[in-house]
């Protein structure tokens, strides 16, 4: 079913169908479990031993990078929770067989994507710097 939604001041159309909608909210509950196990992995990775940060501006760095993933973990269990809750009204209009989709539902699920992508390239970024930053810090290997 395709939603034609107008406004006051503008002709808005949806086109995405229920399922695709319910895809798209799949693949947000998939990519952040996804995250949130690379981010578990990289907390061990920074609390481990192989690293050597001796010198005072690098600990600072680590601590700054451990504040960042914390950020964007605060954020993800934020997301987790409205989506779940968009999911379920979703599942609620599914469920009544209506088109009772409104333009403030689209708003919602747009937001929310704007949202999880936003989260992505966050992470991202602190991910970058991390492993700019463990680079930089290795434990030597003796060959």
């Amino acid at each position: 079913m395709t939603t034609i939604i107008e406004t006051s001041t503008s002709r808005w159309t949806q086109l995405k169908k229920e399922g695709e909608l319910f895809r798209e909210i799949q693949q947000w509950k998939s990519s952040l479990r996804f995250l949130e196990d690379e981010m578990a992995f990289i907390e061990h990775l920074l609390d481990s031993y192989v690293f050597e940060p001796d010198t005072p501006s690098l600990f600072d760095r680590l601590q700054s990078h451990k504040k960042g993933l914390q950020n964007i973990e605060v954020a993800v269990k934020k997301i987790q929770g409205q989506i779940y809750q968009h999911e379920n009204v979703l599942g609620g209009i599914l469920e009544c067989n209506t088109a009772a989709f409104d333009i403030a539902f689209y708003r919602r699920h747009e937001r929310l994507q704007f949202e999880v992508d936003f989260c992505t390239t966050s992470f991202g970024g602190v991910k970058t710097h991390i492993f700019n930053y463990a680079g930089t810090i290795l434990k030597k290997r003796k060959p």
